[in-house]
């Protein structure tokens, strides 16, 4: 099995203290033609803000789902 580089795959969650940095990790997602999917999440580690969020290639959503 051959690996797809990291940014063409299909589904990325990208994650990482809530910054400016991350921000400009999720922009740069949508930049190379990446989409929004679902909600963020945020979650609180006692000390720091850790932030997802997923994001999709369009051509992803269109292809059929299984049951697994």
């Amino acid at each position: 099995m051959t690996a797809v580089p990291i940014e063409r795959r299909r589904y990325r969650l990208l994650t990482g203290p809530d910054d400016a940095a991350f921000c400009d990790r999720v922009t740069a997602a949508l930049d190379e033609g990446y989409a929004l999917y679902g909600s963020p999440a945020a979650t609180f580690d006692g000390e720091h803000v850790i932030v997802a969020q997923a994001v999709v290639l369009p051509s992803a959503t269109t292809h059929e789902t299984r049951p697994v």
